[in-house]
């Protein structure tokens, strides 16, 4: 899929020889329309650069012998990563630090300083939040219980997160998790009673897929372009961890409510960005 933004310009350019050069020369790319500008989006920085270059310098003439190109075969590499996804990358690495610091939710100290209410002196949860310790309302996310869990839930941010820090920058990639975390945690926390301990991006996982179904839905792109059996899996085991047999195959609880807090949040949000994004490519 193409994902680095090579070039952008006015939707009146003429760019057919560049295209037909790059369609020549077998570099992969992909031109959309984002926000009254046509876009040449490419699978790798070096192709990118290749545009860039092209657009700057001109297309060269057609000669018998195609030019060839040289790109690396190998994908992106971390600096490239960190420099386009710092904040999917930066989620990732602080929800595997907290696996290792908790055990995979074996050690309960440790959970004690990230659930999302804190223990109080009969060495319980308590039955409030303590907006003093601010981070509770976020941190619960970070807890995984299992390695199963954790690889499900890291998997999955790093497929959805990604695209939206692509598409959309990382501020707003930032802004979305911590949303979604603060309304499936809360929803979590107000279904299972005060005392509950739970944990796990599944619920920021569901708010960042009703964001990229609905928005896709409103404000085709190429990043939030997810195939209809992943949409339809997601909500199917949705429904399925709602009938309640998996906890009574013994599987252990599912918090039920941050999924359905988070997916309806996302949805909500994918309905605004993407009509909002409609409504500027009427324009």
């Amino acid at each position: 899929m193409s994902k680095y933004r090579a070039l952008a310009c006015d939707l009146d350019e003429d760019l057919s020889r560049l295209i037909h050069f790059l369609r020549m020369q077998g570099v992969p790319h992909r031109v959309t329309e984002e926000r009254g500008e046509q876009v040449i989006w490419t699978r790798s920085e070096a192709d990118a650069d290749l545009v860039r270059t092209l657009y700057r310098d001109g297309v060269p003439p057609e000669t018998a012998e195609p030019v060839r190109v040289a790109r690396p075969a190998v994908g992106p590499g971390w600096g490239v990563m960190l420099r386009h996804l710092p904040v999917t990358l930066a989620i990732l690495a602080i929800t595997a630090a907290v696996a290792v610091w908790t055990g995979l939710g074996r050690n309960l100290h440790a959970l004690a300083w990230l659930s999302f209410t804190p223990v109080n002196s009969m060495g319980q949860l308590a039955a409030s939040p303590d907006l003093g310790q601010w981070w509770r309302l976020v941190s619960p996310i970070f807890m995984h219980f299992g390695i199963m869990h954790l690889a499900f839930n890291a998997l999955w941010y790093w497929e959805l997160g990604r695209r939206i820090e692509l598409r959309s920058g990382s501020f707003w990639l930032l802004g979305l998790t911590l949303l979604f975390a603060l309304v499936s945690n809360y929803a979590q926390w107000v279904f299972s009673g005060p005392t509950a301990l739970f944990g796990g991006l599944s619920g920021v996982l569901y708010g960042l897929l009703g964001y990229c179904w609905l928005y896709q839905l409103l404000a085709p792109n190429m990043h939030f372009d997810l195939p209809k059996g992943v949409v339809i899996m997601m909500l199917a085991w949705l429904v399925f961890c709602l009938s309640g047999i998996i906890s009574v195959l013994g599987f252990g609880a599912i918090a039920n409510a941050a999924h359905v807090g988070g997916l309806v949040v996302g949805c909500i949000c994918g309905v605004i960005a993407g009509g909002m994004q409609r409504m500027r490519g009427a324009l």
